[in-house]
């Protein structure tokens, strides 16, 4: 009985996850929409768009937003910390403060990705949850160089707002303790989008 009721109790999670309304409110993700949309592409210009924001990447205390999921038995060894990998949820704010307000989430997989020095493969999505860009993303997949001063990452998609988007992601610490491991990362990114 106890299977049946886990069961019955899914289904009705997914019942009310299903019908809660995701996505930008302007922007329909159904089939036939998305085909329309597509149809006028050709007739429409890319917009630009610059967005500015933090990301609070906190490894340490009860409540972390950065997890390691696995390693290589020599990640230990390494002076790179090669072959960690870690999943995220990291909170985007409009100011640098830990109680500035949250435009949306940093979520995704990083992994430590060179010999020679202490560098990022990242694949996030950028997932704005508040404001002008409620319900959008962005994707970025590339390479950071975490202890250069700036990093350069491209933007490789988005949906919402965001449908096909291209551009560049430039990171900058502004933050990082070096007791916790905590850090807060300044973002600007720049997109081409329709």
């Amino acid at each position: 009985m106890g299977k049946l009721n886990l069961i019955l109790l899914l289904c009705s999670i997914a019942i009310t996850i299903s019908s809660i309304p995701f996505g930008h409110a302007n922007i329909s993700q159904e089939p036939k929409a998305v085909e329309q949309w597509f149809q006028k592409l050709s007739h429409t210009k890319p917009k630009l768009t610059k967005l500015h924001f933090y990301f609070h990447d906190i490894v340490s205390g009860k409540n972390p937003t950065a997890v390691p999921i696995a390693q290589a038995n020599s990640t230990s060894h390494s002076p790179t910390s090669f072959g960690l990998l870690a999943v995220l949820d990291d909170r985007l704010t409009i100011g640098p403060e830990i109680n500035s307000t949250t435009i949306g989430r940093a979520q995704g997989i990083v992994g430590t990705a060179s010999l020679d020095e202490f560098s990022l493969l990242m694949s996030l999505n950028f997932v704005f949850t508040n404001g002008k860009y409620n319900g959008s993303t962005l994707s970025l997949l590339g390479r950071n160089t975490v202890l250069n001063e700036y990093r350069e990452m491209p933007i490789v998609g988005g949906s919402g707002v965001f449908r096909l988007a291209r551009g560049v992601a430039t990171a900058k610490t502004y933050f990082l303790s070096n007791s916790s491991g905590d850090t807060i990362v300044e973002y600007n990114v720049v997109v081409l989008h329709y």
